[in-house]
């Protein structure tokens, strides 16, 4: 019943032929009850009556646009770029109703039902590698090795495809001695964590065919997927194995990418620690709604997934360069089920350059247009209309770099060549398109404002869309073209400096700026200066902010730390000579942990250089390291400070990437209150007055860096980190004795 009434109300309104000034009256009333209604987002009816008013802007909006600002057919050159404005807009608002449509009522799962020992299902774990290094599949393989999960019932599996049968026997015998070493490195390690090693004859269809051997090898009635960066948590499978005792028809439990390092533009903006990052509205809301529609899709990693589904598509799917999701769109037109468990349960690395970055979106973007071109989910069969919408909506998303760039370009045309492409005035812009953008805005901070802040979404398309549109080009002209490429990840940059990309930003900065001089000048020099300059030169000064802030998200902050730290709080015990002290584990890494001594004096004789063991012990079991201290720095925020000292691992063993493991991913909550800290929403004046800033402060760094005024000392990306009193240290060495047996299946992958 409120669907209908608000269905009614919306109709009438929307139908209603009203005069210019009732129409301004009509939006503000609207937006304020709006507004009034957003205070109460746990009552459904208010929240439904909320998209209705929304929609009905909207489409006011919409109906002025089509009938009223449309350049006259007789004028091409006019109507010509005008329409394609137009229809940017008109894609933009689709994209917007399926978007209202996708996370109108998200879901939120309660947990699974905890199951007896002997009920549990078989559970293999595939960790699919490429060009990784070892210690950083040590740790994910550690992590997976601690899962809490009956160990007769849980199997590990790396997939190497960086040591094929193929590249082993490589011609270039630097290639292939390279990839005998990596083999034999990562056997060691699998021999001594316990997991297994597999290799196949050639890497064909990438990280599809990768996993689909793994099936082939594994029996398994689950099968877990963990990027070779992905590190679960050890109550991992307790979250979400329990989900297909429920529900037969269930092929896939996904849970969310939760990542320990910034990307480029957290790095570079310095923002990581305080602001939402950009997967949050995803995983945080968009994945949520996807589940009310059961059409939640696997992201590649961090995911359970049913063998008994996969069988019925032949493992899976490898057309698009995005298996994960044409893998959920065939197991879905089967009628098969999803389900998503919104809670971080893995911890993983995301691209820390721009180019990686870049390289990164161009594969997502690419597959996911590949999807839409070749699979075709709005005419699948199988799939409900819901679903139809949703995945639709999914791949029509990654078209935004064409009206990204559209918007950004179209002032330039009025402000250089006079070109009327839209035709409105003052008020009439006011009592529609201003009303629209409020609308809008307002729409985004209620339903994603806690995950992200105002104009941050604007900023990461407009990044990407520079560099990704011939890439969308490429995949429409040939669908089929697009390669799997690996994303480079663990990066560190030793000193700050611009992207190799930056050139064609620093382009269009300059443009748009020219543009805005250039509009102020004809404003104050022309007789009878248009409504219509005043409203293209604000619009065109906004670009230029955005642009103004996308240079320092191209101008690059020196990293030197590889491995990523987690605060956390762990009891343990430093020995020292003869003595032993309790201490208190601040946060860790895959290099090493920071302590805080628990009677709150420094130990005489702690120094840069002392050495001990640490000992952490778990249900009867002792973990211990030997370890160096290599920092000290007083304790922040704790009150008493108190120093804190930074152990490195003198050496790294099989029994030091457990004891990471068990530090680092023991505790989910470890996981959840970084995220909970950073989920903060930031109203649209003072998001915008701090992207404004933003805009400014990162103009100048960017020409400094253009010009070569670097000040190394103050590009630190992260000032709580410890300051060295020694000479900077390279991570433990691994330290495994090579395998003396090979098993069968490693010596056929490597004949």
């Amino acid at each position: 019943m409120p669907a209908i009434i608000a269905g009614a109300i919306g109709l009438f309104l929307l139908l209603l032929p009203i005069s210019l000034q009732a129409q301004l009256v009509l939006s503000i009333i609207v937006l304020g009850l709006m507004l009034i209604f957003m205070t109460r987002p746990e009552n459904k009816t208010l929240r439904l009556m909320t998209f209705v008013f929304a929609g009905i802007i909207a489409l006011r909006y919409a109906f002025w646009r089509t009938t009223e600002t449309l350049p006259d057919l007789s004028e091409p050159l006019n109507f010509i770029p005008g329409l394609i404005l137009y229809l940017a807009e008109m894609f933009c608002l689709v994209m917007l109703a399926i978007n209202f449509f996708i996370v109108a009522d998200p879901v939120k799962r309660k947990p699974a039902e905890r199951q007896a020992a002997e009920d549990l299902p078989t559970v293999d774990v595939f960790v699919p590698s490429y060009n990784e290094t070892a210690d950083l599949l040590a740790v994910t393989l550690a992590a997976a090795k601690s899962m809490d999960y009956p160990q007769d019932k849980l199997a590990i599996y790396l997939l190497d495809d960086g040591a094929t049968a193929a590249k082993c026997a490589d011609r270039d015998p630097r290639l292939a001695h390279a990839a005998r070493r990596r083999r034999d490195e990562l056997q060691a390690l699998c021999r001594a964590l316990g997991v297994h090693y597999h290799a196949r004859r050639e890497n064909s269809h990438a990280k599809a065919g990768n996993l689909n051997a793994g099936l082939q090898i594994s029996h398994g009635e689950l099968v877990v997927v963990f990027d070779a960066d992905h590190a679960p948590v050890r109550d991992f499978l307790k979250e979400t194995v329990g989900h297909f005792a429920s529900d037969d028809r269930l092929f896939l439990v996904q849970t969310p990418h939760f990542f320990l390092n910034a990307d480029p533009l957290e790095k570079n903006l310095d923002t990581f620690r305080s602001m939402p990052s950009e997967n949050e509205m995803f995983y945080s809301v968009v994945q949520r709604g996807l589940d009310k529609w059961n059409a939640s899709f696997f992201c590649g990693s961090a995911a359970v997934l049913r063998r008994k589904a996969l069988e019925e598509t032949n493992g899976f799917s490898g057309q698009s360069i995005t298996e994960d999701c044409e893998s959920a769109l065939a197991l879905h037109c089967r009628g098969w089920h999803s389900v998503y468990v919104d809670k971080p349960l893995i911890a993983g690395l995301q691209p820390e350059t721009l180019v990686s970055f870049i390289g990164q979106r161009v594969r997502w973007a690419q597959g996911m247009l590949q999807i839409l071109t070749l699979n075709r989910p709005f005419l699948q069969s199988g799939l409900t209309l819901a679903q139809r919408i949703c995945y639709a909506g999914t791949n029509l998303f990654w078209l935004f770099p064409v009206t990204r760039l559209i918007f950004m370009f179209a002032p330039l045309l009025y402000i250089f060549f006079s070109l009327q492409i839209f035709e409105a005035n003052v008020v009439e812009f006011i009592c529609y398109s201003v009303t629209y953008l409020i609308s809008s805005f307002a729409m985004q901070s209620y339903l994603f404002g806690h995950v992200r802040w105002p104009w941050i979404s604007e900023l990461y398309e407009y990044v990407q869309s520079v560099l990704l549109i011939g890439a969308i080009g490429s995949v429409i002209r040939n669908p089929r073209k697009p390669t799997f490429n690996v994303t480079a990840k663990g990066q560190t940059l030793d000193q700050s400096r611009l992207s190799p990309l930056a050139r064609p930003y620093f382009i269009i900065f300059l443009l748009l700026a020219g543009a805005s001089v250039y509009a102020l000048w004809r404003y104050l020099t022309e007789p009878m200066p248009s409504e219509l300059l005043l409203i293209v030169a604000a619009w065109n000064i906004i670009n230029t902010g955005l642009a103004g802030a996308a240079l320092g998200v191209v101008s690059e902050r020196r990293e030197r730390r590889r491995n990523q730290r987690l605060d956390v709080h762990r009891h343990a015990l430093l020995h020292l000579d003869d003595a032993d002290h309790a201490v208190i584990i601040k946060d860790a890494s895959s290099g090493g942990f920071a302590i805080e001594f628990i009677d709150g004096r420094p130990v005489a004789g702690m120094t840069v250089g002392t050495t001990g063991a640490l000992e952490l012990r778990r249900n009867g079991r002792t973990m211990r390291a030997n370890m160096v201290c290599r920092t000290m720095r007083q304790a922040k925020g704790d009150g008493d400070g108190e120093p804190v000292f930074g152990l490195a691992f003198l050496e790294r063993n099989a029994e030091t990437f457990l004891l990471i493991a068990e530090v680092m991913y023991a505790d989910q909550s470890a996981l959840q209150d970084r995220l909970d800290r950073r989920q903060r929403k930031q109203g649209f004046f003072r998001g915008t007055l701090r992207f404004a800033y933003w805009a400014i402060r990162e103009t100048l760094r960017s020409f400094q860096y253009a010009f070569g005024f670097i000040r190394e000392t103050a590009e630190v990306s992260n000032p709580d980190a410890p300051v060295a009193l020694g000479p900077p240290v390279r991570t433990a060495p691994i330290r495994i004795e090579p395998v003396a047996q090979k098993s069968s299946t490693e010596e056929m992958a490597c004949a």
